[in-house]
């Protein structure tokens, strides 16, 4: 929208005042962003690409492939589709093993691992962690929803363990199966891992099988950060609420015993002590994490139609995740120390 100067002059002026806790911020430039998605999802299985795609913000999807051809530092935000970075296809087994899409979704992802020279899926997928953790590093920016928040650093931690049970890889998991290392973790410690490969849990991360809350009350508060102060928060909680809907995904809310004291926690339910959105810094980067499947769909199930986004113009759930986008963009300031 174009104004006059004068009436920049009087924003200008009403922003920096001490009393309000706003300030200005420059956009630089559009971000380039890449989706790490594999080629034969729907869009509407990820809220982001929907997100995305409604406020026509252009894209490139990556998968395995360009991550570990090295081409991940042609871009400045890299969001991952709701991965599941342990090998084990979401733990679906117990409720999907004989249906043909999870059939179909084993033997495509034991074919590219072959093809990439991987013995295993699991090896794969944590090849391709490690290479995200190097974007990172490199000042990359990182955000990640639902199950490739946990399972990402699950990933990391268990580096030379197998985790997966004969049904996911062909072999018994290791003894040793706890003997994780959290250094090599963005945001999560001392959690344990669910050994039973039929129960639809990673670990003792993810509050969604043991919080007691219902529908109706199931709301999470973003925190008040100070504008002039805390840039990067606040640009990231902006929104015309601080009462968020919650939603529900395979990795619903992160506990917050599981997660490491340097993490910056934006949204939190106070009530059953969960975290749901947060967010760290890792060498020149950052990476953002948020919990839940589809802000507009309060307990998304495999196969249920997609979210009509028009109806929803205004979600301050989805806000969230265009915060995001709009986050590579702006002039940095580090955070307070």
């Amino acid at each position: 929208q174009v104004i006059a100067d004068s009436q920049s002059s009087k924003i200008l002026t009403e922003i920096t005042s001490p009393s309000v806790n706003q300030d200005v911020v420059r956009l630089e430039k559009a971000p380039k962003i890449a989706i790490y998605s594999p080629k034969n999802k729907q869009p509407w299985d990820d809220a982001v690409t929907m997100a995305l795609t409604y406020a026509e913000i252009p894209y490139e999807v990556v998968y395995d492939q360009e991550v570990l051809s090295g081409l991940l530092p042609m871009y400045d935000w890299l969001h991952l589709h709701h991965e599941d970075f342990t090998g084990q296809y979401g733990k679906f087994y117990a409720t999907f093993k004989n249906a043909p899409w999870y059939k179909e979704q084993k033997r495509i992802s034991e074919k590219l691992a072959k093809e990439l020279g991987f013995n295993k899926v699991s090896k794969q997928k944590l090849a391709v962690a490690k290479k995200i953790k190097d974007y990172v590093m490199g000042g990359g920016f990182l955000f990640a929803m639902c199950s490739a928040t946990d399972s990402y650093d699950i990933a990391l931690a268990s580096e030379g363990i197998d985790i997966c049970a004969q049904m996911f890889d062909g072999d018994p998991a290791d003894k040793n199966f706890d003997n994780l290392n959290f250094s090599k973790t963005l945001a999560f410690k001392d959690f344990t891992l669910v050994r039973n490969p039929n129960k639809y849990e990673f670990s003792s991360i993810d509050a969604t099988q043991s919080r007691k809350i219902g529908h109706s009350f199931d709301f999470f508060t973003l925190f008040e950060f100070s504008a002039k102060w805390d840039p990067i928060p606040s640009m990231l909680c902006q929104n015309r609420t601080q009462v968020i809907k919650g939603f529900m995904g395979q990795t619903t809310a992160f506990k917050k015993e599981y997660i490491k004291s340097n993490v910056l926690i934006m949204g939190e339910t106070k009530s059953t002590n969960e975290a749901r959105y947060i967010h760290g810094e890792l060498g020149n980067g950052t990476w953002t994490f948020y919990g839940g499947h589809d802000p507009e769909d309060y307990q998304h199930m495999v196969g249920d139609p997609k979210t009509d986004l028009s109806l929803h113009p205004n979600s301050p759930g989805y806000r969230l995740i265009l915060n995001n986008i709009l986050f590579p963009a702006a002039k940095k300031k580090k955070l307070k120390t």
